[in-house]
């Protein structure tokens, strides 16, 4: 079996994710070289790698470089994409700037594993809330048609990265000791625009047009790229809540053709990568707690809508670090070399 030069680029949580999934999923590696901005040891479930610094050179005899795209690494694919394929590398990135670039793909291997053929050297991965939604809605989409999409997101603190999530511990610990009235914000580090503990707030990315974010406009673009059906109408809500790791999405889908929950429940559960855990009555259903460290999207609460004849609900929960991100990432680097 051939075996592959792999960078992996940011050692943030999603860095540290994507050189965990590597290992786990045996991804057939030569050389691994882990690159940052800055030179330093670290240590990943008791394996000690050493980080080098990022740059041009670095990316000599590379196969495959893995951009986490997250915390301090961001913009390093802006800088240093361009040098690694030009240096003969297959270039995943996780960042935003190349998703709705026209000439990249933007892929989700359960969806659109074919578009990674037209990359001309660097291949996206989507937005995490993007990801989850698409792998459950595609083998709908697929059976019967999707016409309109109205989603809610609850979206965990790690995917505003470490220091998000050092932020939540912090406020639950302070609250834990003042009480719920006397939060002492100043006393944490602000990675997020409200208070987290013990609190939800409609507000990731930053508000665009229409009053709606750019995190909420990510859903509409992308899953109108990845599925090829730009016609599908997306409207979302996307919501930060005190959950550690995991997103959750509360999908409402509207169908061309009448399809029953009890055949939805059949078509995903023979779908790849999707695991339907749908018994409310014994509080069976997907919850982020269950998923962490998880590949797979769980989708349950499969139900009609009481006054909409196609309209349909469905649950969808995911890992954002792994299926929303590094796992994703590796998903289509094992595309790669397959190809």
């Amino acid at each position: 079996m051939k075996k592959y030069n792999v960078a992996v680029v940011g050692v943030g949580a999603v860095g540290i994710e994507m050189l965990r999934v590597l290992k786990q999923r045996n991804f057939s590696i030569n050389e691994l070289r882990v690159l940052a901005r800055s030179e330093r040891d670290i240590e990943v479930d008791g394996q000690v790698y050493s980080v080098k610094a990022v740059r041009p050179q670095a990316f000599e005899g590379i196969d495959i470089a893995l951009f986490a795209g997250t915390e301090g690494e961001k913009g390093a694919a802006v800088t240093f994409a361009a040098e690694a394929v030009k240096r003969g590398a297959v270039v995943i990135d996780n960042g935003a700037d190349f998703r709705m670039d026209p000439k990249v793909p933007l892929v989700v291997p359960e969806v659109n594993a074919k578009d990674i053929k037209k990359h001309r050297g660097i291949i996206s991965n989507p937005n995490c809330s993007t990801i989850q939604m698409v792998v459950a809605l595609w083998p709908i989409h697929k059976k019967v048609g999707i016409k309109r999409v109205i989603v809610t997101t609850l979206q965990a603190s790690s995917g505003a990265g470490r220091s998000a999530v050092e932020q939540l511990k912090d406020e639950l610990t302070d609250i834990s000791r003042r009480g719920y009235n006397d939060v002492q914000v100043n006393s944490v580090i602000k990675a997020m625009p409200q208070q987290l503990g013990y609190n939800v707030f409609p507000h990731i990315g930053s508000f665009v047009e229409l009053d709606y974010t750019n995190e909420e406009w990510k859903l509409v673009h992308e899953t109108h790229k990845i599925m090829h059906a730009p016609k599908i109408k997306i409207s979302a809500t996307t919501v930060r809540v005190p959950v550690r790791t995991g997103h959750s999405e509360s999908i409402y889908i509207e169908t061309v053709r009448p399809i029953t929950p009890e055949k939805v429940r059949e078509l995903l559960a023979g779908s790849s990568g999707i695991i339907v855990v749908d018994e409310p009555a014994k509080n069976y259903y997907p919850m982020p707690k269950d998923v962490e460290g998880r590949d797979e999207t769980f989708v349950g609460r499969i139900r009609k809508d009481a006054f909409v004849k196609n309209g349909l609900w469905l649950w969808v929960v995911a890992d954002n670090l792994r299926k929303g991100a590094a796992t994703n990432a590796v998903q289509i680097a094992e595309c790669v070399i397959s190809k």
